[in-house]
């Protein structure tokens, strides 16, 4: 059993293993409102527009954190805007903001006489760099996704299902959709320094997708794609150390590949419950003819 334990004797390789936990519960958090909200392309438009606060950021020697949380607060601003107008759909607001954002990101990179801003490790992380400090973080930003997800659940479960009925409890869905924005915004932001915006939506999607077919209510598929994403990222971290295979990267392909394991096995489920209860085929009587029925 020492290929399963070695790996985890190493410092980094822990606290790369304790900050793919923490992250897998803020993106189950999170992500289980995206996945039933249809919110997937969301998610992908607010990691990329991150670009230009963190290349801001970095040009300017600031915290990239920083600029990323400003670009988040922009894009957040933004979809809530253009969501209220009546002739654009949210689609195509979010594509924009998606473009424009992107855009402007590369635009500044280009203007830049040096490689201050490193858009390997923005787009694909480096889970094995994880510091104490990170650590530190993740937890205040899983404390807070928490106290947001139990505050908010009654109201962001009626917006998930009917928004009519959210405006008829006076749940104010408008109010309800921007503090999920938020929510999503905190998540990615929270992480996109330990897994990159890339592979960031692995985590969010993929585990709250998973555990779809098997969990019942929103708190069961919460805890239940929690255990898949640390199952992914131990999992991940296992094979990425004996591969020699980028970590973050081999973390989040795992978790697509638990999804995708999970439908197989939730289809197969299926397909023999409903053999099971269709009824038994008794003989086939065939009509017969007798003289005196002519």
């Amino acid at each position: 059993m020492e290929w399963l334990t070695a790996p985890f004797e190493v410092a980094f390789v822990q606290r790369a293993l304790w900050a793919g936990v923490l992250v897998s519960a803020i993106c189950a958090l999170a992500g289980t409102w995206v996945v039933l909200r249809g919110m997937a392309f969301l998610g992908d438009a607010m990691s990329h527009g991150l670009l230009p606060g963190v290349a801001i950021a970095a040009l300017l020697g600031g915290n990239p954190l920083v600029g990323a949380v400003v670009s988040a607060a922009v894009m957040t601003a933004g979809v809530t805007a253009l969501g209220r107008t009546p002739r654009l759909s949210q689609d195509t607001g979010i594509g924009l903001l998606f473009v424009g954002m992107l855009s402007l990101g590369v635009i500044i990179v280009s203007r830049s006489q040096s490689f201050a801003v490193d858009l390997t490790g923005f787009l694909f992380g480096d889970v094995l760099a994880v510091r104490e400090s990170d650590l530190l973080l993740l937890a205040v930003a899983l404390l807070l996704a928490l106290v947001v997800s139990v505050l908010g659940h009654r109201a962001f479960l009626a917006l998930a299902f009917d928004d009519r009925k959210a405006e008829t409890l006076g749940l104010r869905p408008r109010v309800a959709h921007a503090v999920l924005l938020g929510l999503l915004a905190l998540a990615i932001v929270a992480t996109f320094h330990i897994v990159g915006t890339l592979l960031v939506l692995g985590l969010l999607i993929a585990p709250p997708a998973a555990a779809l077919p098997w969990a019942r209510g929103v708190s069961g598929v919460m805890a239940l794609a929690a255990l898949l994403g640390a199952t992914s990222t131990f999992g991940g971290l296992l094979l990425s150390w004996h591969l020699s295979t980028a970590a973050g990267a081999t973390v989040s392909a795992l978790a697509v590949s638990l999804f995708f394991l999970s439908h197989l096995a939730s289809a197969i489920r299926h397909r023999r419950r409903t053999h099971l209860s269709r009824p038994a085929a008794g003989p086939v009587h065939t009509p017969t003819t007798r003289p005196n029925d002519i």
